[in-house]
C-alpha cells in the first residue's frame, strides 16, 4: 500500500508563498529514514534539514511540491490556499497514493483520494514529516533568495515570518507584491 504524507509550511507568514509537500515512502524507508533523525522540521536546526533532503529524495518511492501564490491566498484565504498547495503537491505525485496521511485537521478538498487526518503528524508518522522537511527546506531557500529581490526585510533571516524586525521594516519600507496584505501586519497604513 502506497502511503502519502502531506504536509504544509509557510501558513503563519507574512511574506511568500505557502509550499506543501507530498511525499511516498514504504515501511522499510520510513525505519531508515527515523534512523537517520528524519522528524518534525520544526524540530531540526536548518543544517540538520538540508541535510536530510537528499536521502529523502533518494529513498522516497515518489515527492512532490506543490505551492499556492500570495495572490492566491489573498483571493481564497489562508486556509483554501494551504488545501489548494496540498491538492497540488499530491496530483504531481507520478502515481496516486492509496491513503494520503494530511498533516492537521482539514482534510483537501477534491481529491478523490482516501485521506487521514493527523494532528501534529509531523511528530507522529515519517512520511508526513520527511514532506515537512521538504517543504520547509524548499519554501526557506525560495525566501532567502527573494531577499535579494527585497532587500531590507531580513528575509533571509526570518523566512518571510512576523519578527519585529520584518514588521518595523515593513511600516518603514512599505510592503512588497510578496505581502499577503490581508495579513494583520503586512499593511503600512491600516485602515481604521
Amino acid at each position: 500500500m502506497n502511503i502519502a504524507g502531506i504536509d504544509e509550511v509557510g501558513r503563519g507568514a507574512l511574506f511568500g508563498p505557502v509550499v506543501a509537500a507530498a511525499v511516498v515512502l514504504s515501511e522499510s524507508t520510513c525505519q531508515q529514514l527515523q534512523g537517520l533523525g528524519v522528524t518534525d522540521s520544526k524540530r531540526l536546526s536548518p543544517s540538520r534539514r538540508q541535510c536530510l533532503v537528499k536521502p529523502i529524495q533518494t529513498l522516497a518511492l515518489d515527492y512532490a511540491l506543490g505551492l499556492a501564490s500570495v495572490h492566491e491566498i489573498q483571493r481564497l484565504n489562508i486556509l483554501q490556499a494551504t488545501r489548494l498547495a496540498m491538492q497540488r503537491a499530491v496530483r504531481r505525485l507520478q502515481h496516486p497514493p492509496d491513503l494520503c496521511l494530511v498533516d492537521g485537521n482539514q482534510a483537501i478538498p477534491y481529491l478523490g483520494l482516501p485521506q487521514r487526518l493527523v494532528i501534529q503528524g509531523d511528530q507522529k508518522h515519517t512520511e508526513i514529516a520527511a514532506a515537512s522537511i521538504l517543504a520547509k527546506v524548499w519554501r526557506d531557500s525560495l525566501i532567502t533568495r527573494l531577499d535579494r529581490r527585497y532587500p531590507g526585510y531580513g528575509l533571509a533571516t526570518n523566512k518571510g515570518y512576523g519578527s519585529a524586525y520584518h514588521r518595523q521594516a515593513i511600516q518603514q519600507l512599505g510592503s512588497t507584491a510578496q505581502h499577503r496584505l490581508s495579513f494583520k501586519g503586512c499593511n503600512p497604513h491600516p485602515t481604521p
